[in-house]
């Protein structure tokens, strides 16, 4: 490196030409070191390539549909004081609806989960006991949703194929373990609210100027105005063209994929603009 120096100071005139050529050699090499750090940063670090690399596994939020199609859902875990008189508002309007129930809920209250099943409406699993699912193992989440799945089927004679987590929360794992037992996990679009004990009319608000074809509206039983606010919602999206159905006949079971929303999109469809709101 010093003779390649000193020829290209001789040539380029002496000492002030050597500074500036020694200048600028080191320039680059520290600019050389910076990028060679760099990259190891970015690519290097396994970590970070794989968090990077890898796909967050979602929950289905809501359906691209082209007809005016929603699925209105129940959580039920702790009350019963207005599950027939939610049957019999739904009833009212010939509408079904799925509800989410745990499987402490379905022991308790045997009675309402068969009157929910006899009215045709969707009773799946909202796990057995409510716990955290992202706080256990993969095997312990088989076996509280197993569980679960087996006191409604012993009641319904209908075996689940849907799972939302108590409390909404999810992960990778959690997600992965339900499509293993060829479960879908489901989550929502719409928050309702009611579990705040909303009045009426701010539930009907929520739902109505958020709600879009595809979308999943989450209740509870046992809130308090949900049924005051349930009859002016299902008019509302009647009137609007919607046609309420229970989540199994509103999402695709073929070849889907999820944007980074959550919404299933079908095999071969482009995915559609987020709807306003």
């Amino acid at each position: 490196m010093k003779k390649a120096l000193k020829a290209l100071s001789a040539r380029f005139g002496g000492g002030k030409a050597r500074i500036f050529l020694i200048r600028r050699w080191y320039v680059a090499a520290a600019a050389l070191a910076l990028c060679v750090v760099g990259i190891y940063a970015v690519f290097g670090n396994e970590t970070i390539v794989g968090a990077a690399a890898a796909k967050r596994e979602l929950p289905i939020y809501c359906v691209q549909r082209e007809d005016k199609a929603v699925s209105l859902t129940f959580d039920a875990a702790w009350g019963n004081e207005d599950t027939q008189q939610l049957i019999d508002i739904l009833g009212r309007y010939n509408v079904k609806a799925t509800f989410f129930v745990v499987g402490d809920w379905a022991t308790k209250y045997p009675e309402s989960v068969k009157a929910l099943s006899d009215a045709g409406h969707e009773v799946m699993s909202h796990s057995d006991k409510h716990k955290h699912m992202t706080q256990l193992s993969a095997e312990e989440i088989a076996a509280d949703v197993t569980a679960c799945c087996d006191k409604i089927s012993a009641v319904t004679g209908v075996t689940p194929t849907l799972f939302r987590a108590p409390y909404g929360e999810y992960d990778d794992k959690v997600v992965t373990t339900l499509r293993r037992m060829g479960m879908y996990t489901i989550q929502w679009d719409v928050d309702s609210l009611d579990w705040k004990e909303l009045s009426a009319s701010e539930i009907h608000e929520r739902v109505m100027s958020r709600v879009a074809p595809g979308s999943i509206v989450l209740f509870h039983n046992a809130a308090l105005h949900t049924p005051e606010a349930l009859p002016g919602i299902i008019e509302a999206l009647q009137a609007d063209g919607y046609s309420v159905m229970p989540v199994s006949e509103l999402i695709y079971k073929g070849e889907y994929t999820l944007d980074h929303e959550g919404r299933q999109i079908p095999a071969g469809s482009a995915p559609s603009p987020s709807p306003a709101g």
